[in-house]
């Protein structure tokens, strides 16, 4: 498989080095189109003319078009192909990104995100207050820090200065508020076997997949990378996993209000102690991989209905109706233990936070009660 070069060699390369790097693009483009088991929607959307008039495109922190489709090359088995070395990313090669943004998220090129609106956290409930059908609720987001590239392109020096600067604001920022106190465990002095415990207990993350790899998303690890976890263990903020920051807020049960105004907080808490985070006027919170954008929340529950489940179609025709996505009990692609899903919100892009959170709410909600009746 042909290797190629990173951003930061990219920048500082002769004009035979580009050409090099051009020359080898072009041999993996052909490669992917002609591969008729690739149905990643790189290839749907990334035709000859397109390429032609991409290929040597650069943004202002350096980045190229092999760094956005490095992944989807290599990999002929990706479903989308496709990351953001830097917030820029999204401008310089618009004509691709916008493709696969309306594909992925039906929000076309003329569409604008609204501004964000967390609205009124006392609509959101206890959806489950006998805890009978829900597990646990689960309320993330990703943030990228202006002024950094995304993975492919920070160089080690930038990792640990976000490290730095984001640890930092945790460490200092949730003084005044017990739920966001907490302890920042850098990976670079975990041990394995805390490590293993973390990833077990679904709190920490794990090192990238070959398609996060393949596309530079892993350099220097474990450099820069940690978790900062409050007490209870409801309140974690990932530092350098696949974004610069994911907030998640978590707790047993079905408190949603609970949950989404812990994230709330930490959100307002991070923002007020000096993290200017990258917002675009017509997509919303941009992010590395442009299937998250937006609003970029992922709500969900870990929900037992064993009788609902049972009647697939009916199961899936209700997640539809409110756009959500079911998921087995260990993450995408996985089946089912006993009748227990993960369920979330299948929309980021073109609502509002509030907007995000209520489809969730109101479809388990839903859910419930048919379980019930049934």
């Amino acid at each position: 498989m042909p290797t190629t070069n990173n951003c930061e060699k990219s920048r500082s390369s002769s004009k035979n080095q580009n050409n090099c790097q051009i020359k080898v693009m072009r041999k993996l483009f052909n490669e992917m189109q002609q591969d008729p088991q690739c149905k990643s929607m790189l290839k749907r959307n990334l035709n000859k003319d397109l390429f032609e008039r991409l290929i040597n495109r650069r943004t202002k922190m350096g980045s190229t078009l092999m760094d956005v489709i490095r992944s989807g090359l290599m990999n002929h088995d990706s479903n989308i192909g496709v990351y953001a070395p830097d917030p820029d990313a999204y401008q310089i090669f618009s004509d691709l990104f916008n493709r696969i943004i309306d594909e992925y998220h039906n929000f076309s090129a003329t569409e604008k995100h609204p501004t964000s609106d967390f609205g009124k956290l006392s609509d959101f409930i206890d959806l489950d207050p006998e805890n009978k059908f829900i597990i646990s609720t689960r309320i993330r987001c990703g943030r990228s820090v202006k002024g950094f590239p995304f993975n492919p392109c920070l160089k080690e020096k930038q990792y640990k200065e976000l490290e730095q600067k984001i640890s930092t604001i945790l460490l200092k920022g949730g003084a005044g508020d017990e739920e966001l106190k907490g302890t920042y465990l850098p990976l670079t002095t975990m041990s394995k076997e805390e490590q293993k415990r973390l990833i077990d207990q679904h709190f920490l993350f794990k090192e990238g997949d070959r398609f996060l790899q393949t596309a530079n998303a892993c350099r220097f690890w474990p450099k820069g990378r940690g978790i900062f976890l409050n007490k209870a263990r409801t309140f974690m903020v990932w530092i350098n996993e696949e974004d610069h920051i994911r907030i998640i807020s978590m707790q047993e049960g079905g408190n949603v209000g609970q949950v989404f105004g812990r994230l709330q907080r930490a959100i307002r808490m991070m923002e007020s102690s000096g993290l200017e985070f990258v917002r675009d006027q017509r997509l919303g919170y941009l992010t590395f991989c442009p299937t998250n954008l937006g609003t970029t929340i992922r709500a969900s529950v870990m929900i037992k209905l064993p009788k609902l489940s049972a009647q697939k179609q009916l199961f899936e025709a209700t997640a539809n109706k409110f756009n959500l996505q079911i998921r087995g009990s260990k993450g995408e692609h996985t089946d089912s233990d006993e009748g227990m899903y993960d369920i979330s919100n299948r929309r980021r892009l073109g609502l509002t936070e509030y907007d995000a959170v209520m489809e969730m709410q109101r479809g388990v909600q839903q859910m419930i009660e048919m379980e019930k009746s049934m």
